[in-house]
């Protein structure tokens, strides 16, 4: 049985730096300014033979208030109550702190299971602190360095008696469980070319991107049921690309397994500056990578400006399945003259994205998620879309004789064949001759045809010319002038 462990402790001793070094990736932001993380970021963590989930939390400040600095705190005293184990980490070079007694007297009352640890600790100015870490009263503190990993052994040993307890109470359940039988269908299988069901194991990937301010926290705290994203008036509030499972269930109340991602808010680009908000955009960017279906999230206020437009944009070049949400739809008061305004800016601005789904929703009230649920759902299944070779075929014949490819220098170009060669986003290849003569333009003609008839709105879809080679593979082969020995006997003769 795996349990949590939740690394809490004051603004920057460290907590970010040794998430990483258990979950073995640089998952969290990390800088030398206090204060970069602000969300609860999980992960799953390996420590030699142990696989456990680690919870890296916002640096704990001694306010109360509703300001961003209370709210992060409240965020981190839920990871406390969530978790199975706290590790309190202080730094051993600055020694114990007014605020790490405060904290260390909370995790007394809140927490079961705390352990103490002193990062940091590597060289011989980190011996005064390490004695100090007694009087917290937690007990002997672990020695650590999570930038260089050292201690991490030490850590093992003092999990070691918490996960033979968890495997004690889970051999417990077992043996209390009733027994039950499942009945599996051996007839069910699944196609070959079927959409792929998202799973616990493998769920659906759905990254929210937009401008900062834009609601996509609170959007995505809405769609979970809880407030597990920090949220507020302020600008920028999110910086690390933070991932949540979840089982969304759409209007028929089916819950469709996901892994949504919510992404710091991306300005345009000469106006980042700080390399800490470069670090987010970055982070928000790989988590687009990663997506399967990208949910632009854009302010009804101020749709569709420049960065908008690039951000969507970077969505389709990136071969993601696209929905356009348009967010605070509570407030706007016109909202049949503004959804027709939003549509006709939509199709003229994103012509890459022509019929890609465009739902209002508002993050607040909760409306629209209905909506949103089954527009992320069709998106995902057209990604998936494949056609057959000979459907294919057919009509790349109709479209032929609709309209014929142009011939360039009179050379004219034959489609001979087409196939779809992917899916996810889906990708064609027509073999014909001449490819690199074919025009741009025809190719859209193809694509726009591929998406109208073959009901693939939205979708991105990649389109390549490859060409079949001569029929005659003498053609290309220079004439061969007579030998030097032809020549020679030649001359010979007429002597």
């Amino acid at each position: 049985m795996s349990f949590t462990l939740a690394i809490v402790g004051r603004p920057n001793v460290g907590k970010s730096t040794l998430f990483n070094r258990l979950v073995g990736k640089r998952l969290a932001l990390v800088d030398d300014q206090p204060g970069v993380t602000r969300d609860l970021r999980e992960g799953e963590a390996r420590l030699a033979d142990l696989r456990f989930t680690v919870i890296d939390t916002a640096g704990l400040e001694d306010v109360t208030d509703d300001s961003l600095q209370g709210r992060m705190r409240r965020l981190t005293e839920r990871a406390v109550d969530m978790a199975d184990i706290c590790l309190f980490l202080i730094d051993a070079r600055a020694g114990v702190t007014a605020t790490d007694l405060v904290f260390a007297e909370i995790l007394r009352k809140r927490s079961a299971r705390v352990i103490l640890a002193a990062n940091k600790a590597e060289g011989a100015a980190a011996d005064a602190g390490l004695l100090e870490a007694y009087s917290l009263g937690l007990g002997e503190p672990i020695r650590l360095s999570a930038e260089h990993g050292e201690g991490m052994m030490d850590l093992y040993a003092e999990l070691m008696p918490v996960v033979d307890a968890f495997q004690e109470a889970a051999a417990q359940a077992d043996q209390d469980a009733p027994e039950t039988d499942v009945t599996l269908d051996e007839d069910a299988g699944d196609m070959e070319d079927a959409v792929p069901v998202p799973t616990r194991a493998k769920p659906l990937q759905v990254a929210v991107v937009g401008r900062p301010n834009a609601g996509k926290s609170t959007l995505i705290n809405r769609i979970i049921g809880e407030d597990r994203l920090l949220t507020g008036p302020e600008a920028g509030i999110t910086r690390d690309a933070i991932s949540l499972r979840t089982e969304w269930a759409g209007a028929d109340g089916v819950g469709v397994p996901m892994r949504i991602f919510d992404t710091a808010g991306m300005r345009k680009k000469a106006k980042v500056q700080e390399k800490l908000e470069k670090l987010s955009v970055s982070d928000g960017l790989r988590a687009v990578k990663f997506a399967e279906v990208v949910v632009v999230l854009l302010d009804a206020a101020i749709p569709f400006e420049q960065q908008d437009l690039r951000i969507a944009d970077l969505a389709e070049r990136e071969g993601r399945a696209v929905v356009v949400a348009v967010n605070k739809w509570d407030v706007e008061e016109d909202r049949q003259g503004k959804l027709h305004a939003l549509k006709e800016a939509f199709e003229r601005l994103l012509p890459q994205l022509k019929g890609a789904p465009l739902v209002t929703v508002s993050a607040k009230t909760g409306r629209g998620l209905d909506r949103l649920h089954a527009a992320i759902m069709q998106a995902y299944d057209v990604w998936n879309r494949r056609v057959s070779t000979a459907q294919l075929n057919r009509w790349l014949t109709g479209m032929l004789e609709q309209h014929p490819p142009p011939a360039p220098q009179g050379k004219r170009i034959k489609l001979r064949y087409m196939t779809q060669a992917k899916t996810r986003p889906p990708g064609f290849v027509v073999m014909c001759s001449h490819p690199d003569k074919v025009p741009d333009s025809y190719t859209r003609y193809l694509v726009n045809g591929l998406r109208l008839d073959f009901d693939m709105p939205g979708t991105p879809i990649r389109l390549w010319m490859r060409g079949q080679g001569d029929a005659n593979p003498y053609k290309a082969r220079k004439k061969a002038g007579p030998s030097k020995l032809r020549k020679h006997t030649e001359g010979r003769r007429k002597t």
